[in-house]
């Protein structure tokens, strides 16, 4: 057959499309070629609350009409962050229209199934990259209300420390030494209940949850997704009760982490400004996140236990092919284990520090490498995008910080422990509790109510805390078309509330 000519405003549009191409690629090469001094710019990007120097307004309504008028620019930031919020809480519709598109393809016996429209639709709905995404038109639009290099500047100033740390941490726990260190620990706990489903399931949401309070919080979601993965998704729970579990995870690490002053994120943006050592975190979080953790997890019992009973059915099923898979492993021999978690422990010790662990991450990979035969393939995919979803979180956080530093300094203690959770779920805990250490009016009970909702409400969403997106990545797959932002969002609601109320009726202050 003749080969078919293309229509002309197909080649009209290709012509143009190679044309912006080689402008940009020039303009590209343009700004390669410049000296560094380019990208100096002199305009005044206004991103910490205080440099605002508006004190004197008495209300909040005030101060954000003054910061909305000083730095124009605030207004298309926020609507950049919404659009982006949005879009996470969408994300499984463009999984959805990928399999449609998909499917539609195979009806009609295309040459490419996985076409080029599937696989976009595809990654607009991997959570993990949507707020990289949206960085794309925020650096566009900063660079029209000031210039490129204002946009580069902004990047580049940045503390990216958090997500480079949880890309380490997440890589070193799911490795395959601790975690059979890890299964081996919560096996004699579960061992007491029985062993069965019914035991797993609480010994993971309640002793891997307040393990974050000394593996640091990211390293309790890794090892506790992958457990639930193991002991308790791989025997396909209905949707409900997926989803609950899911929601119970999230929000019992997300409080799990406040026995001390260095796992949780939110405690550790504050505990050096208004020192809050460990013994203060025990006294006054800790023990009210353990009874916490214990309600929750009873009451979603009480409602699930028939269906942990049919998941028990189910586990009974595997149990051969278990044994056999257990006995056909190799054994680990102790010291691969101990410097599988030295290296840890050092990553642990020096969070802060990325010229360290990031060195000894990669002295980690070697030994990794050597010890292959006991430990299994690392796969850097999931870690990496998940460093990436808080690294674009910090990109447009930072800028958010103009209009929720007036809503939490306006209101009093008990408002504030609703808002801050409330705040939370769109934001980031951690992003909370920081801009609630520049305001200097903060009395102890309002200190103590702004980090208790952080903290509560940190498993409403994925965005909500940063452990949250290792979880969605590690334990998506269990979920049809992905993890639902409405689902986790309703199934994380009661535990949140129980959290809640006991911050609140236990309240030091």
């Amino acid at each position: 057959m003749p080969a078919t000519t293309p229509p002309r405003w197909k080649s009209v549009l290709s012509f143009l499309g190679y044309l912006l191409l080689i402008v940009f690629l020039t303009e590209m090469l343009y700004l390669a070629s410049q000296e560094t001094s380019h990208y100096v710019s002199t305009n005044k990007l206004i991103v910490k609350p205080t440099d605002y120097n508006d004190a004197h307004l008495q209300t909040a309504i005030e101060q954000l009409r003054y910061r909305a008028t000083a730095q124009p620019f605030n207004i298309p930031a926020l609507i950049i962050f919404v659009c982006a919020i949005l879009h996470t809480f969408f994300s499984h519709n463009f999984n959805l229209l990928s399999e449609k598109l998909r499917n539609k393809n195979l009806e009609q016996n295309k040459e490419i199934v996985d076409s080029f429209g599937v696989e976009i639709l595809r990654f607009m709905g991997e959570i993990e990259v949507i707020f990289g995404i949206w960085i794309i038109p925020l650096s566009l639009v900063m660079s029209y209300y000031y210039d490129w290099a204002t946009a580069i500047n902004y990047l580049n100033t940045l503390n990216y420390t958090e997500p480079l740390f949880v890309v380490v941490i997440m890589t070193i726990t799911s490795t395959k030494p601790v975690v059979r260190l890890a299964e081996d620990c919560l096996h004699y706990v579960a061992r007491l209940g029985g062993g069965n489903v019914r035991a797993w399931w609480w010994t993971i949401l309640t002793v891997g949850p307040l393990a974050g309070s000394f593996i640091t919080e990211p390293g309790a979601m890794t090892i506790s997704a992958l457990m639930l993965s193991n002991h308790f998704y791989r025997y396909k729970p209905n949707p409900k009760f997926a989803y609950a579990t899911l929601g119970l995870l999230f929000v019992n690490i997300s409080v799990g982490g406040v026995f001390t002053s260095f796992a949780a994120p939110p405690v550790l943006m504050v505990s050096s400004t208004w020192e809050w050592d460990t013994s203060f975190m025990m006294a006054n979080f800790g023990w009210k996140a353990a009874i916490g953790i214990f309600c929750a997890n009873t009451f979603y019992y009480f409602i699930f236990r028939r269906n942990l009973d049919g998941l028990e059915e189910k586990r009974q099923l595997h149990i051969k092919e278990e044994t056999w898979q257990e006995e056909s492993e190799k054994i680990i021999p102790f010291w691969i284990t101990l410097v599988n978690l030295v290296f840890l422990a050092w990553t642990v010790v020096h969070g802060h520090f990325p010229v360290i662990f990031i060195g000894s991450f990669l002295l980690f990979l070697g030994f990794q490498r050597a010890t292959l035969p006991y430990q299994t393939n690392l796969q850097l995919r999931t870690p990496i995008l998940v460093g990436f979803f808080l690294a674009g979180l910090i990109v447009h956080g930072n800028l958010q910080g103009w209009w929720i530093s007036p809503i939490l300094g306006h209101v009093n203690d008990s408002v504030l422990m609703v808002l801050s959770a409330t705040l939370t779920a769109f934001t980031d805990n951690a992003e909370i509790t920081f801009l609630a250490s520049l305001i200097p009016t903060f009395t102890d009970a309002m200190k103590y109510a702004v980090v208790a909702g952080a903290v509560t409400g940190g498993g409403l969403t994925v965005i909500a805390n940063a452990p949250n997106p290792l979880g969605q990545a590690l334990l998506g797959k269990h979920f049809h078309q992905g993890v639902s932002t409405g689902g986790l969002f309703l199934a994380a609601i009661t535990p949140t509330l129980i959290m809640a109320t006991m911050f609140w009726i236990f309240k030091p202050f």
